[in-house]
């Protein structure tokens, strides 16, 4: 089953939940605005991603920036501030069983899916 971590005022997450849809596999939607993942769950995306975990952080963001920017963190301490703070959390994130990867290139996520 395919899953995505949504955020429905993203157009960029609204595309690739539609192309998901067209797809007519099988889905979960997780908004994680309201539904974030535990730090376990998170910790688990990175690995699929095998990014680190500043690469799935919006540093452009506005609570980023003020909060966070040019401060020393270990990974621990930064998959924390995107669980205290979703909205950090780089969308939308598509994963099928042990792969992942961030959805905005829709060419990118139809390869992904078929």
């Amino acid at each position: 089953m395919i899953q995505i971590y949504h955020n429905s005022r993203c157009g960029k997450s609204r595309n690739c939940l539609a192309l998901i849809e067209k797809s007519e596999k099988e889905f979960e939607v997780i908004n994680y605005l309201t539904s974030p993942p535990t730090f376990e769950q998170l910790s688990a995306i990175i690995k699929k991603l095998n990014i680190a975990p500043i690469a799935l952080v919006r540093q452009k963001e506005k609570i980023w920036i003020e909060n966070f920017k040019g401060t020393t963190m270990n990974e621990e301490q930064i998959i924390q501030a995107m669980l205290s703070n979703p909205i950090l959390i780089e969308r939308p994130l598509v994963i099928m069983g042990n792969k992942a990867i961030i959805g905005r290139d829709l060419e990118k996520v139809e390869a992904f899916i078929s």
